[in-house]
């Protein structure tokens, strides 16, 4: 049992790093909202401080995920897939994997009426998969401006400066899988017999 116990308060440190990366919130920003130091969260998510009930609540709700989920409870044996939205400024992001590291996969949804003039282009580490489920999603991917309606996928190096939201004043939905590592993704066609 207390094996169970240090290896649950071990991976507290990475699910807490995966969280605030894929938010993109700084560990500075994250002090100011938390009142908990950045050295601590610094030694928290490298696993050099465990984890206590003092620091894990305001972390939980300036993340906006119930405490189980940064302690990695075990599960009660209730089927249901209880997802946890993330609201922002500019839409809904609804995370469709569980353990950090890895291929993410995420939902989003961003409002009608909200297109914004001059999208701002951002630059990281990884590599996206786009496809949209409803509406018109506008990306901006370089000097490439491409509008992708529903059923159309893209995928690119994140390295290359983007931008994507609505493509019109109407919702957008849409599903991306993106992997830190660069990683492409590997498709192959199935053949079929003639059966």
């Amino acid at each position: 049992m207390d094996k169970e116990i240090d290896d649950a308060l071990a991976a507290v440190g990475p699910r807490l790093k995966a969280l605030r990366v894929r938010r993109d919130i700084t560990l500075t920003d994250l002090a100011k909202a938390t009142g908990i130091s950045v050295s601590t969260l610094s030694r928290m998510e490298s696993g050099q401080r465990k984890a206590t009930l003092e620091l894990l609540l305001p972390l939980a709700k300036v993340h906006q995920v119930p405490l189980d989920e940064l302690v990695g409870a075990p599960t009660t044996g209730d089927p249901r897939v209880h997802l946890r939205p993330v609201t922002t400024s500019w839409g809904t992001l609804v995370p469709l994997t569980r353990k950090p590291g890895g291929i993410q996969a995420y939902k989003h949804i961003l409002p009608g009426g909200t297109q914004r003039e001059a999208p701002t282009q951002q630059v990281h580490e990884g590599y996206e998969w786009l496809y949209v489920l409803n509406g018109t999603l506008r990306l901006v991917l370089g000097d490439r401006d491409v509008v992708l309606p529903a059923g159309e996928a893209a995928e690119f190096d994140t390295r290359v400066p983007h931008w994507f939201g609505p493509a019109d004043n109407n919702p957008v939905e849409f599903l991306s899988l993106f992997g830190r590592q660069g990683e492409r993704m590997h498709l192959r066609e199935v053949a079929h017999g003639d059966d």
